[in-house]
């Protein structure tokens, strides 16, 4: 039995070094295999009932490391999210221009600049005021190219959501049938091995796109999460990823939670009970590319758009709005009357007071806001100014009833002595310090140097508030120089017709070009300067310094990020494929291996042959 037992146990050992030369071959072959791992054979050792054992191979093991496959699936995700924000960025720097170049806002801005104080200099001159009008117009263009920029970027994005969302629905409909495969397979069937591995693939592909977390059971099936806890794939049930796109995006074109009142393209998670999961309101990607867009698209390019839009609003108002004090009213109690004639829909009353038990100043501006749906408007926390929105279009009774019931808690008493006339008192508990109107000049020649040059293309720009939103959104792409100017260049000097103008009166032009250079302005915090508690004040000029320097920042900031990112995603890579790609030295030294193994079992097969040669001539 010695003999016989020798001899089975030789034979086992050719089996598996067949198996295993099998296997060196299949990683060799593979070795510029996608997602290919390197396999090794799994052995196990067989008693025989005498002396000695026999080797069996039940399978293959696949070399890899768990843990680093994991931190190079998240890394990958948030190396697809800098590489989209990069790119993107880049691109919305190509659209602002470089700075000091032609087809900028800077020179645009400048040239407009340069030629009002030529014209303060001959006011009456033709040619300058022609100049003057061409640089104006040139500045709005701008505007308009600008905004054309950022929303065919921001278009892009809106479809790059759709065209990622069908990847990864590929993704997943692969990993839920792999897992189907998969399923009453050993780990270490040869079979198995290979499914994981494409497995494995479409889950790398799936983290390039959305944050994936894996978690394999003990039947090896694969389970894929988002980080936010959404089950996406489950055995062999699989969430789908549903996009509507609108179409090209606008100014107006944002996402809303109310999909009736939505603008961009909705994205939701239909989970394979049917139920759906708005991902972009319930934040259900943090990483990916997917990710990335989703930002670019409601955050990034949004507010993009918004500072250039302030730009325009600012353009408007500052050469056409006229601020009038209040006229004081005797006490007690004390207070301003103002004048509310000219108050058209988006000019405002301000006020400033005192709050007597604190000794705090605040101040309010009340604004007209003429669309019922828009009312009551809203307020960021400690904003200051606080908004509160009055139709004024209901008449003065009601004008003050909706003003002291907005702000009688505050102290504050509003009345209507007569006609358009609004009165504000303090109280014991409140001082009003100052109140007055700021409104949009409506003629070329009411007697002020104010000027409603620009408009929203043959419309004022009053900041009018709607239910649909602000004046303001878009307005750098509708902005334009008002019609009845370029039909009477004259306007830019000539600001009164009883009495005329004088001759060579500058006027209007000094006021026009102070305005853009010396003046100061608010912005809106959602341009992502200043607070709502302390609103940025700047220059014209200055303010756009500020927003194209932030973007700047941002797009170096962002060629940082990805190229750090890139560093950590080729780092892991290397450390995984260290254990699981294919090494070609490695695989010919166990070739070595396998073929001197093998020979030894080959060599005990014949002196096992041989020694019953020699019994069995014994015994004969």
């Amino acid at each position: 039995m010695g003999l016989s037992s020798a001899l089975a146990t030789a034979m086992s050992g050719l089996r598996s070094t067949q198996a295993a030369l099998s296997i060196i071959s299949s990683n060799v072959g593979n070795a510029q295999t996608p997602g290919y791992v390197t396999q090794n054979p799994n052995q196990i050792e067989v008693g025989s009932g005498g002396f000695g054992a026999s080797v069996e191979t039940t399978g293959v093991n696949r070399q890899l490391d768990l843990f680093v496959q994991g931190q190079l699936r998240t890394e990958i995700g948030g190396g697809a999210y800098a590489d989209q924000i990069n790119n993107i960025l880049g691109q919305l720097q190509s659209v602002y221009g470089t700075p000091g170049g032609d087809g900028t806002l800077e020179t645009a801005l400048s040239n407009f600049t340069s030629a009002l104080q030529s014209l303060s200099s001959n006011p009456g001159n033709g040619s300058a005021q022609s100049v003057a009008l061409s640089a104006a117009q040139s500045l709005a263009q701008q505007l308009n190219s600008t905004t054309q920029g950022i929303q065919s970027l921001r278009t892009n994005v809106d479809q790059d959501i759709g065209n990622s969302a069908a990847k990864a629905n590929t993704d997943l409909t692969q990993i839920a049938q792999l897992n189907i495969q998969i399923q009453g397979l050993s780990p270490t069937d040869p079979q198995a091995a290979t499914l994981m591995d494409q497995r494995d693939s479409a889950v790398s592909d799936l983290a390039k796109l959305i944050d994936v977390k894996v978690v394999t059971d003990g039947s090896n099936q694969a389970s894929v999460f988002t980080n936010s806890g959404i089950q996406l794939v489950g055995n062999g049930y699989a969430s789908q990823l549903i996009v509507n796109t609108p179409g090209a995006l606008t100014a107006g074109s944002l996402y809303n939670s109310n999909p009736a009142q939505s603008g961009v393209s909705s994205l939701n998670i239909r989970l394979p009970s049917g139920a759906l999961i708005d991902a972009v309101g319930s934040n259900a990607f943090s990483s990916g590319q997917i990710a990335a867009d989703i930002k670019l698209r409601d955050q990034t390019l949004t507010q993009a758009q918004t500072q250039v839009d302030q730009l325009a609003a600012t353009l408007s108002s500052s050469l056409s709005d006229v601020t009038t004090a209040g006229t004081a009213v005797t006490g007690p109690p004390a207070g301003f009357s103002v004048d509310t004639t000219n108050v058209l829909a988006g000019n405002t009353i301000n006020l400033t007071y005192t709050d007597s038990a604190t000794n705090t100043q605040h101040q309010i501006s009340i604004v007209n806001v003429t669309d019922p749906a828009a009312l009551p408007l809203q307020n960021a926390a400690n904003a200051n100014p606080q908004r509160v929105g009055v139709n004024f279009s209901l008449g003065m009774a009601s004008v003050v009833t909706q003003l002291n019931t907005a702000l009688g808690g505050a102290g504050l008493v509003f009345s209507n002595p007569s006609g358009a006339t609004l009165n504000v008192v303090g109280s014991a508990t409140a001082t009003v310090n100052a109140a007055s109107t700021t409104t949009t000049t409506q003629s070329l020649a009411s007697g002020s140097p104010q000027l409603p040059l620009f408009t929203d293309s043959n419309a004022l720009y009053t900041g009018a508030i709607t239910a649909s939103g602000s004046q303001m959104q878009g307005l750098a792409g509708r902005i334009t120089v008002n019609p009845a100017v370029l039909a009477n260049r004259s306007a830019l000097s000539v600001y009164s017709t009883s009495p005329v103008t004088p001759s060579g009166d500058n006027t209007r032009s000094d006021f026009l070009f102070s305005q853009l250079t010396s003046a100061t302005f608010s912005v809106s915090p959602q341009t992502g300067l200043g607070s709502a508690a302390q609103p940025f004040k700047s220059t014209v000029s200055d303010y756009l310094q500020q927003f194209i320097s932030q973007q700047s920042n941002s797009a170096t900031l962002a060629k940082q990020l990805q190229q750090g990112q890139s560093v950590v995603v080729s780092t892991l890579q290397q450390k995984f494929d260290s254990t699981s790609a294919v090494n070609i030295d490695t695989e010919m030294s166990n070739l070595i291996q396998v073929q001197n193994t093998y020979a030894a079992n080959a060599h005990i097969m014949s002196v096992v042959q041989s020694m019953m040669q020699s019994l069995l001539q014994a015994q004969g």
